[in-house]
C-alpha cells in the first residue's frame, strides 16, 4: 500500500517535470509565484494574505497543468483540426485566463499596499 503511494507521488512529479518540460506559459507561471514569494516575504505579508497567495498561486498552476493534459489528450484521439476539439482547447485555455486574472487581482489586492507605503 505505501509503495503505490509513493509510486503515485513519483507520476504527480513526473508531470510537473512534464508540464515544466514542455509548457513555456507553466515556466512564465512558476516564476511569477517565486517572485510573488519573494514580494511576500520582503513584505512580510499576513498569515491571512500568505493563504490567499498560495490558494491563487495554486489555483493557476493547477489549471495551466489541467489545460495541459486536455490539449495532450485532444491531440491523441484528433489530431487533424475539429471544432469541437477546437471549443474544448479554446475553453481549456479560458480556464487558465480565469485563474491568471484572478490571480494579478489577489496579487494587486495584496501587494499595492505595501508598495504605496514604500513612497
Amino acid at each position: 500500500m505505501l509503495h503505490k503511494k509513493i509510486n503515485n507521488v513519483r507520476y504527480a512529479l513526473s508531470g510537473l517535470y512534464l508540464a515544466w518540460q514542455e509548457e513555456f506559459s507553466f515556466r512564465v507561471q512558476v516564476v511569477a509565484m517565486l517572485l510573488a514569494l519573494l514580494f511576500g516575504a520582503y513584505f512580510g505579508i499576513t498569515t491571512t494574505e500568505w493563504l490567499f497567495l498560495f490558494l491563487t498561486i495554486s489555483f493557476v498552476l493547477s489549471a495551466e497543468v489541467f489545460n495541459t493534459a486536455l490539449e495532450e489528450l485532444c491531440d491523441k484521439y484528433k489530431a487533424d483540426p475539429d471544432p469541437h476539439i477546437g471549443k474544448i482547447k479554446d475553453l481549456a485555455a479560458a480556464a487558465v485566463l480565469i485563474a491568471s486574472f484572478v490571480a494579478l487581482i489577489v496579487g494587486a489586492i495584496i501587494f499595492i499596499p505595501y508598495l504605496a507605503a514604500l513612497s
